[in-house]
């Protein structure tokens, strides 16, 4: 599973400058663990942050000028930083796996001529094989649309890289977009895969109620509208008798709940039937909770068959009772650190930060100048001795033993 080692982010929002983890230019620093929560006060940069990431997702769907002009965002301008003139800047440091070289991806989004969001200046890139601290491999390196891409294959004389030149079409796209469908740039693709796959949550209890067509579909979406046909894409999937054990598992997270199962309606919509500890008659999405619904969807994404590489959710204890929170904490941190994805959490709740270690929470607040700071709570020497004494995490954070990111 491919792993983000570090990210550095410029000029978006409030995150003026922000470093979490390893990145190409900090590469003796400790690199991101699998599970991190980023806590702190309301209007600290939490939001920005993950919206960051998933304005890094929307640019591979059409362009940077669309992923501007989304409703939440407003636009370029909007966007940048106050006060600052730059580019948003992206620094992106990921491994495909613990055996490969790190890879490094930057990307710069400025205005044009035309004063339009468009890629100013684009670079994929990985460590030479033979040299640990050497001059790294450009896959791809592109200014304004125009430059080079790696052919994947050395000259037999000289034995240097042949790169072919790259001139898009439109410097409003990205050029992992463009080059990442063709098979002669397999680290490309591989890269491109790896963002695209990031899934952010949005989950929306409302949607979730609704009854959908019936129709099995792969992946839960953003906003959990298609609940009920992620289960029937994993009854299929894993068979009628795997599929009821996975139901009985999270069903016993859940409290109250006995079973869950699915079903067609008369009018082939699909239900999901739940039934509850002391009532004969079953409820259905429509009469549960908000808490409920989304507890069930925390609990079902992190079985998902073919999970994305990278989750983010937001404020996760929103509808739920604090204490499902440490057992929710604790299962999605279990998932990250086996084999599943890595998982980013913004979060409120010490409930939930008491489930965690240092490394893997990180704070976020305004410093003076009115720019978002992230630091890492192993970093301070308070936290990890009262931490090793036994003290829960999220307690030293609630009571603002922190010094930093303290609670509003």
């Amino acid at each position: 599973m491919p792993q983000l080692e570090g990210i550095s982010i410029q000029n978006y929002r409030a995150l003026k400058e922000v470093r979490m983890g390893r990145t190409k230019d900090t590469r003796d620093h400790t690199p991101l663990p699998k599970m991190a929560a980023l806590v702190g006060p309301n209007g600290a940069g939490k939001s920005s942050f993950l919206d960051a990431l998933g304005f890094l997702g929307d640019c591979l769907i059409g362009n940077v000028e669309e992923a501007c002009d989304r409703e939440h965002r407003g636009g370029f301008e909007r966007m940048r930083t106050s006060g600052a003139s730059g580019p948003l800047v992206f620094d992106l440091y990921y491994r495909e796996s613990s055996q490969e070289r790190p890879i490094s991806y930057e990307l710069h989004i400025d205005l044009d001529a035309q004063r339009r969001p468009s890629v100013a200046y684009e670079r994929l890139r990985q460590r030479n094989e033979n040299q640990t601290w050497g001059a790294p491999l450009s896959y791809l390196e592109l200014s304004h649309g125009k430059g080079f891409a790696w052919t994947g294959e050395k000259d037999k004389k000289t034995n240097k890289n042949i790169k072919e030149r790259v001139e898009l079409d439109d410097a409003r796209k990205l050029g992992i977009v463009s080059l990442g469908n063709l098979s002669q740039h397999p680290n490309i693709v591989r890269f491109r895969r790896f963002l695209e796959g990031w899934y952010l949550s949005y989950f929306e209890p409302s949607k979730a109620r609704a009854l959908p067509m019936a129709g099995a579909q792969k992946h839960l979406n953003r906003t959990g509208e298609n609940l009920a046909n992620y289960l029937q894409f994993m009854e299929r999937q894993l068979g009628s008798v795997e599929f009821n054990k996975l139901l009985g598992k999270v069903a016993k997270g859940i409290p109250g709940i006995e079973k869950i199962h699915s079903k067609p309606s008369d009018d082939k919509r699909l239900l999901i039937q739940f039934n509850e500890r002391g009532y004969k008659d079953a409820f259905y999405q429509a009469d549960m909770s908000d808490g409920t619904l989304k507890f069930l969807a925390y609990l079902l994404l992190l079985e998902d068959p073919e999970p994305a590489p990278l989750i983010g959710i937001e404020e996760p204890e929103n509808g739920l009772h604090h204490k499902l929170l440490g057992p929710l904490a604790q299962t999605m941190r279990t998932y990250a650190q086996g084999t599943g994805p890595q998982v980013f959490v913004t979060t409120h709740s010490p409930y939930f930060v008491d489930a965690l270690t240092p490394p893997e929470v990180w704070t976020i607040d305004k410093a003076a100048n009115g720019f978002s700071e992230i630091r890492c709570a192993a970093d301070e020497d308070v936290v990890r001795a009262m931490f090793d004494e036994g003290l829960p995490l999220g307690g030293l954070w609630f009571s603002g033993h922190f010094g930093h990111g303290n609670p509003a």
